[in-house]
């Protein structure tokens, strides 16, 4: 890990007088994480997730593993579009060569330490507890094959954004706005990505899984390199779900 980050390269990644203002703020994080939250509520009880005797079918899983995330990533995009300047300058949405570079090694080397990570979380809290939400609901739960697809390019590929849009995006700006230093706003937003899971088991293994991500913001300056970043530490997670929900692995 370098021993202090570099600054950003690109004039977009300094929040400073170049670019332009928002007028969103904190509040706007609040309101996407209570549609994402109240969604997630209402398609649980609309659809009788709220059942723990009831076998979730295939629909079910879907459409409420994918549907919050996605409802409250669009709140988010739509905010700085009606309140600011849009994701690329608000957010610093932005796919490069440098975005790829850097979220890749942030990515390969989260991969590695969230793996070891979670071996060592296994062992000492057991596999049912150590099992992520979207896990204990494939399990067990035989899908066609096109189903366990479109659930792995969510886990892999859509959730990692919708989630970096959220967190390292809206609530980073956010922080920033109320000019907070970098080091807190990584610290805050790392916490605030472990424990809005709602998984209370998984929190602290959350944390060490947000870390490399967060670094990746953190260096470069820009959500791509994030987003990458998150992709790419989510990839086994994403395989170990498709091959649990098409019965090929038994968790």
């Amino acid at each position: 890990m370098p021993p202090a980050p570099p600054e950003p390269s690109a004039p977009s990644a300094e929040p400073g007088a170049s670019t332009p203002t928002h007028r969103w703020g904190f509040g706007a994080f609040l309101l996407v994480f209570a549609v994402f939250v109240l969604s997630a509520v209402v398609i649980a009880a609309f659809m009788g997730l709220a059942s723990p005797q009831q076998e979730d079918p295939i629909a079910v899983v879907l459409v409420g593993t994918m549907v919050p995330p996605l409802l409250a990533t669009g709140v988010a995009l739509l905010i700085t579009k009606l309140r600011g300047n849009g994701p690329v300058l608000d957010l610093k949405l932005s796919y490069n060569r440098d975005d790829l570079r850097i979220g890749l090694k942030f990515g390969c080397a989260g991969l590695v330490l969230t793996t070891v990570a979670a071996a060592i979380w296994s062992r000492l809290v057991g596999d049912g507890d150590a099992t992520s939400a979207i896990g204990a609901l494939v399990d067990g739960q035989a899908m066609p094959v096109s189903a366990a697809i479109a659930l792995f390019l969510y886990v892999w590929l859509i959730g990692p954004l919708c989630e970096e849009i959220m967190y390292r995006g809206l609530l980073w700006g956010s922080l920033e706005r109320l000019q907070w230093g970098k080091w807190a706003v990584f610290g805050l937003t790392t916490v605030i990505f472990a424990v809005s899971h709602l998984e209370p088991m998984r929190t602290s293994l959350l944390l060490v899984i947000g870390i490399p991500i967060g670094l990746a913001r953190l260096y470069s300056g820009r959500l791509g390199a994030s987003v990458v970043a998150h992709q790419v530490n989510n990839f086994l997670p994403a395989l170990s779900v498709m091959l649990i929900s098409m019965g090929v692995w038994d968790a």
